[in-house]
Formats: structure tokens, sequence, C-alpha cells
């Protein structure tokens, strides 16, 4: 019996977290249908199971830390493979104005609050607005897909640019604030060589790594596919941790990474996306569940008031100061910029964050951390469940375009240049109504499908096309442009 407890034990372990996740995903399925954000709901359960729950004690921050720092690695290398940089590039200039001059805005008014609402010290004020001062890439990812909430214009690839390229600055300022008091001899000013070290460091490993690692993915050739996926973590974590050790910020290295891998050809590209978004919702579960296990709401109690109040200043002064200043100079349509103040969600980054102060034994650490906890509820809870309802007030909402799914799959070799891609025939265009036959189509393109009310056609020469049919294309993008033009020629607006 002696020899068998710590089988039952590992075995009871992997028994609860099975049961955790299972619960966890349903509780998130029904969640989803009533509006809930599935990622409070992930705390919730993480809470429930805990000391004031089913009695699970968990009370390890450095594991939570931990757990967290690489569930944020590859959220944010998931975050750079589905970014689309033809749809992103318009915005880089002000998705970096909020992810480094709304990040220091946010954390500014925060401070404010914190000492003259709070009365807590300049620094420890300043390290409670440094940990709240990022929008979560986990947060924003997966509520707007999870609301299924199509946004006008440039709204959607601003907020994801933003709430990726934030973290970085958020981190930065956090540590930077915890060696200021752990040195107070240091000045303000000390911190700022260190920051632009970082960046840089980053932005120059994450690029020339996200290329070393695109090489290596188009010319280590592997026995088996199952394979590549293990390749891809093993490139994720040597960039995020190469880069941290030499200085920089990995957060910033893995997501330009990503951004790189996603918008190049490789082999298995479609799989191992499909992968990594798979790992990147489990790394989401996990973490937040872990941070449940970490709070006991009793103790919450407290500083419910001081929480609340916080997080009301956050998503009603602070975040909306800081989109407004941010995005003065690019004159954005009003409701836009109202639209993208409102999408600032706050997640599971601040709460990892939070743990930073309790491992240094930083004064009011424990308090820190459970306002920072209670804010991140409320942020979820009030503008989370809101932004269908938001998006419509302000005008702003579109239909929501689901990613393209067709029962053929297109693996590329990641040396050719070639890519499965669907068309739409525009009703009232020169193919509306035309056979296959007689379509000038490019000489290497080829209509491989067709995709019309809800049925999918074997294209044929005398096949005729109709207004509002998909096509799946395979071409070299040259000739996909060459297509589309011809597709929407002519076609009829409304």
């Amino acid at each position: 019996m002696g020899q068998g407890r710590p089988h039952l034990q590992t075995e009871l372990l992997l028994l609860i977290l099975g049961v955790l996740l299972l619960v966890s995903l349903v509780v998130g399925r029904v969640g989803g249908r009533l509006g809930v954000p599935g990622l409070l709901l992930f705390l919730g359960v993480g809470m429930l199971a805990g000391t004031d729950g089913l009695g699970i004690e968990f009370s390890n921050y450095a594991l939570a830390q931990g757990l967290g720092t690489l569930a944020l690695c590859f959220i944010l290398f998931q975050g750079g493979l589905s970014t689309d940089w033809k749809e992103t590039r318009p915005v880089v200039g002000r998705g970096l104005v909020l992810a480094t001059l709304g990040v220091l805005i946010t954390a500014g008014i925060m401070a404010l609050f914190g000492h003259y609402v709070l009365g807590l010290p300049w620094l420890i004020a300043w390290l409670l607005g440094a940990i709240v001062s990022s929008t979560d890439a986990s947060a924003v990812f997966s509520v707007l897909k999870e609301r299924q909430l199509g946004l006008q214009g440039e709204i959607a690839p601003l907020l994801e640019f933003e709430s990726g390229g934030n973290d970085p600055m958020a981190v930065f300022l956090t540590v930077g604030i915890l060696t200021l008091i752990a040195q107070p001899e240091l000045g303000p000013l000390s911190i700022v060589p260190l920051f632009v070290k970082q960046m840089l460091i980053g932005a120059v490993l994450g690029f020339v790594l996200g290329r070393a690692a695109l090489t290596v993915l188009r010319k280590l050739p592997l026995q088996f596919e199952g394979l590549y996926p293990v390749l891809t973590i093993a490139l994720a974590l040597m960039i995020f941790s190469g880069t941290a050790l030499a200085g920089g910020s990995g957060f910033l290295a893995i997501y330009i990474a990503g951004v790189l891998l996603g918008n190049s050809a490789f082999a298995h590209k479609r799989s191992l996306i499909s992968f990594h978004d798979g790992l990147s919702w489990l790394m989401q579960v996990l973490m937040f569940l872990t941070l449940g296990l970490l709070v006991n709401p009793h103790e919450l109690l407290p500083n419910a008031g001081s929480a609340v109040l916080a997080a009301l200043t956050l998503v009603f002064l602070a975040r909306p100061a800081a989109v407004f200043l941010s995005l003065l100079p690019f004159r954005m349509p009003l409701p836009q910029t109202a639209m993208i103040a409102w999408v600032g969600l706050r997640g599971a980054v601040p709460i990892v964050l939070a743990t930073f102060p309790l491992l240094a034994g930083v004064p009011y650490a424990q308090e820190l951390f459970n306002v920072v906890f209670f804010m991140v509820l409320v942020s979820v809870l009030l503008q989370g469940t809101t932004l269908p309802q938001m998006a419509n007030l302000l005008g702003v909402r579109e239909p929501f375009v689901a990613p393209a799914s067709h029962p053929l799959t297109f693996t590329p070799t990641g040396h050719g240049k070639n890519d499965m891609v669907e068309v739409e025939v525009q009703p009232g265009s020169q193919a509306d109504g035309a056979m296959i036959m007689d379509l000038p189509l490019p000489e290497e393109a080829l209509i491989m499908l067709i995709h019309r009310e809800a049925e999918y056609l074997v294209p044929k020469g005398p096949t005729e096309l109709r207004g509002g049919d998909s096509l799946l294309v395979l071409a070299f993008p040259e000739d996909l442009d060459e297509m589309r033009a011809y597709l929407h020629a002519g076609a009829t607006t409304s």
C-alpha cells in the first residue's frame, strides 16, 4: 500500500485535471450561448474547485507564474500565426502607439487613482497601474472569436495587433517598478535604457529567429507529419527563451516570429496553425483554471469596494483616455475609436503580473493581487458580455465572416508560391452566367471546387457560374489578383 500511494496521488491529480478541463469546456459552451465569456467561467470553475469550494488547496504562486508565462508564449505565438499581415500592415503605426503610449497613459491614470483614492505609496500605486495597463491577448482573441463579432473597418486588426504588442510593455513596466522598489536609489529615468534595449533586442531577434525558424521548417524534412508540431513547439520555446536570455523581450519576439511564419509558405502550414490554435486554447483554459485556484473568494471581499471602483475607473476613464489620446493624430472615426476603447479587456496577463510582487515580497502585494483579480472579473464581465450591444449602439458591427471551410485540404511544400484560396463571383459581373470554358483564366490557375448554396459542385467546362458562387482556386498570387479583377468586373452595386 505504501508503494502504491504515489501512483494513487498522481492518478488522482490527473483525474482532477481531466474533470476540471471537461467541466470548463462544458460550462464555457453553455456560457457562450448565454453571452457570458468563457474566460470568466474558466476562472469561476477554478475558484469553485479551490479552498472555498471543493477544497483543492493551491497557493504556489511561482508555479502559477511559470505556467502563465509558458501559456502566454504559445498564446502570443498563435496570435501571430493567425495575423493577416495584409490587413494588419495599415494599422501598425496606430497599434504601436496604443501598445506603448496607451499603456503608459493607462498606468499613469491608475497610479493617480491608486495613490489618491486607495492611499497607496507612489511606487506601489505605479505598480498597480503597470499591472493592469495592458489589454490581454488571450481575452481579446478568444472573446472576439467566441462572440463571432464582425467589426467595421480596421477595428479588429488594430485590436488584435495592440493586444499582442502591449504585453511586453506591461511586463517591462512591472519589472522596472519592482526594480525601483528594491533599489530606491535608482531614478525612474534609469529604466529607460533598459526599455529601449529590451524592445530593440526583442524586435530584432523576433525577426531574425523567425526567419531562421522558417528556414528550418522549409529545409528540415521529418519522417512523420506528427513530428512537425513538436518542431514548432521547440522553435517557439527557443525563440522566446533565447530572446529573454539575451536581454530582450521574449513576448515581443515570439509574436513577431509568429506573424512572420503565419504570412509565409511552408510544409503542413494549415495543420500546424490548427494544432497551435488548439494548444492556445488548452493553455488559456489551464491558465485561467490555475489562476482561479489561487484565489479564495472570502479573501476578495475586504477589497471588493476599492477593486470595483478601480475597475470602473479603468473601464470608463483610463482606457478611453489612453485610446482617444493615442489615436488623436490618426483621425479615426469617433464610433470606431469608442469601440476600441470599450474592447479593453483585461484577462490573465494582469493576474500573472500580480504574482510578481508576491514572489518579490513587496509591501501591499496580497492586497494588489486581490484588487487586480477583482478588476479582471469586472472587466471581463462588464466589457466581454456587452461587446455586441456596444458594437450595435456605435454602428460599427458587421456580419461575422467565418473562416473558410471546404472538404479539400492543400499542403504546400514550402518551396512553391502557389496557394489555394476562395474567390467569390460577384453578382452582375462578367463571370455571372458565364461557363467556365469561356472564362479568360490564367494558364496556371485551376478551379478546384464550387461552393453554391451550401452545396459543393465539381467544376467542368460547361458549368455555368452564378453570382454568389465561391470558387476554390489553386493559383499563383499574381494570377489570383487577375482572377479577382475579372470575377468582380462589372458587378452591380447596391
